[in-house]
């Protein structure tokens, strides 16, 4: 598979009743294919484990039945083994691109229970894979050797996207795994993160501002990063004033990319202030005449 350099961690809309959107879904799919990035169906940010098995199951044959020109990558996260084998095994026959493993949720493992899960997880597919570190929604970090020691074991992992917030952790990967292709998870971090090698980002920025965020990460790896602060600092920390993807939703549907701004509980809209919403506004129409200039 071709690299990509940025991947679109994409949200899914919904209807007022919950239920996926699928309209909006494919033109926020196609506006990602226009724009030449990858997308990551099912990830946090798609609220994949709000949506029930037969749920996620329909999300991933509908995006790959659009015969997208760019590739889809599947979200594959929770702390039920098993279940995640069942639906690695429902992927191998659709074969999507790559699949997305994150550190298992809530029982927080040690080094050898993740280097295990992993690899009872990678064991079941030769679809390309790529390990997911975000501790702060799993509540445990990834050990820094478990992707050196699983690129020995398996040749199909294809890198790690790494969304510690932090860029020490970022570099003791690095050194422990140089051969590993590191990806940012963290929209704001990506200039540092590229500067200790990262080759590309898993984004939720380029939900909102697709074309913009490609030139944005093409830049950063570059190194040519003297014109993107504070500009795309303060935009990126607008994203996340309020739990991800509320704020990106909510934006979406200002642009009138999708219907409405539904989400699913936990998460809830009251958790985005007015205040929020006019910052989001401002920096959409500062990023956009950013793109403008490049």
């Amino acid at each position: 598979m071709e690299q990509f350099p940025l991947w679109t961690a994409i949200v899914t809309p919904m209807n007022t009743d919950g239920s996926v959107d699928y309209k909006s879904f494919e033109m926020l799919l196609r506006k990602q294919e226009e724009a030449g990035n990858g997308v990551l169906v099912l990830g946090s940010t798609g609220e994949g484990l709000n949506l029930n098995e037969e749920e996620k199951r329909e999300v991933v044959e509908f995006t790959n039945g659009l015969d997208l020109v760019v590739p889809m990558m599947v979200g594959v996260g929770g702390f039920d083994l098993p279940a995640q084998a069942d639906f690695i095994h429902f992927c191998n026959e659709i074969k999507p691109d790559a699949l997305l493993l994150v550190t298992p949720l809530y029982a927080k493992p040690g080094a050898e229970g993740q280097f295990e899960w992993f690899s009872e997880l990678m064991g079941e597919t030769e679809i390309p894979c790529m390990l997911y570190n975000v501790p702060s929604r799993t509540g445990v970090k990834m050990h820094p050797s478990i992707p050196a020691r699983l690129s020995k074991e398996f040749d199909h992992l294809m890198g790690v996207k790494e969304a510690s917030g932090s860029v020490e952790e970022f570099k003791a990967f690095r050194r422990e795994a140089p051969d590993v292709k590191f990806y940012s998870g963290d929209d704001g971090l990506t200039p540092a993160f590229a500067k200790e090698g990262a080759v590309g980002l898993v984004s939720v920025a380029s939900n909102v501002w697709p074309k913009a965020t490609h030139r944005y990460t093409e830049m950063c790896i570059e190194g040519n990063t003297d014109n993107l602060f504070p500009l795309w600092k303060n935009a990126t920390d607008a994203l996340f004033k309020a739990p991800n993807p509320v704020p990106a939703k909510v934006l979406l549907n200002r642009k009138g990319w999708i219907t409405n701004d539904t989400v699913r509980l936990p998460l809830s809209l009251g958790d985005i202030s007015e205040e929020v919403e006019q910052e989001l506004l401002k920096a959409d129409k500062e990023i956009s005449s950013w793109l403008e200039k490049q």
